[in-house]
C-alpha cells in the first residue's frame, strides 16, 4: 500500500515494491518489468511516476531499458526469456529451429512472407524484419525477385553467433 502522505516519494516506493519482486523470483532476470501503463493502472499513479520508477530501478542496478521495447530485470544483455522476445526475434528463432531441425533445408526457399504475416498474425514489416535478422546472422540469403533461401550449413553461425 502506497504511502501519498509520507517522506518517502511515491516512485521509490512503487520501485521498492518492484524490487522486492525481483528479490522473491516473481520477476526473474530478463523478464519484464511492469510497463509505464501497466504501473499507471496497477498503483494508480501518473505516467512520469512510472517512468521515475523505471529510473529508480535503473539507478539500482536492477533493471535495464531497451529503447522501444520495454524495462528488464538485470544487466543490459541478460538473455530474455523467449516468451518476452520481441515478436521479429520470435518468428526468427522459429524460423532458425526449423532451419537446424532440417524441416527447412539448405538452398530451398523459407516460407513466403505472406504465409509468415499469416502464421505469425504480424505485419509484413515484422516478418522482414526477422527475415533481415536471419540474413545478418548468415541462416539465409535472399535472391531479388525470387525469395529467401535457407544458407548452405558451412554458411551457418556457429553457436547461433552472428557472422562476421
Amino acid at each position: 500500500m502506497l504511502d501519498r502522505e509520507g517522506p518517502t516519494p511515491v516512485y521509490k516506493q512503487v520501485a521498492e515494491m518492484i524490487r522486492a519482486r525481483i528479490q522473491v523470483g516473481e520477476l526473474g532476470p530478463g523478464e519484464a518489468v511492469p510497463s509505464e501503463a501497466e504501473l499507471e493502472v496497477e498503483y494508480g499513479i501518473a505516467r512520469t511516476t512510472a517512468r521515475r520508477v523505471a529510473r529508480e530501478l535503473r539507478e539500482q542496478g536492477l533493471a535495464y531499458t531497451v529503447q522501444g521495447e520495454g524495462t528488464f530485470v538485470g544487466e543490459p544483455g541478460t538473455p530474455r526469456p523467449d516468451d518476452q522476445l520481441p515478436i521479429y526475434q520470435q518468428i526468427a528463432a522459429d524460423i532458425r529451429t526449423r532451419i537446424q531441425s532440417g524441416e527447412l533445408r539448405p538452398n530451398r526457399r523459407v516460407p513466403s512472407e505472406k504465409k509468415l504475416m499469416e502464421k505469425h498474425g504480424v505485419a509484413k514489416a515484422t516478418v522482414r524484419q526477422a527475415m533481415g535478422a536471419l540474413r545478418d546472422q548468415g541462416w539465409v540469403f535472399t535472391v531479388p525477385y525470387r525469395g529467401t533461401y535457407v544458407s548452405l550449413v558451412e554458411d551457418w553461425p556457429e553457436q547461433g553467433e552472428p557472422k562476421k
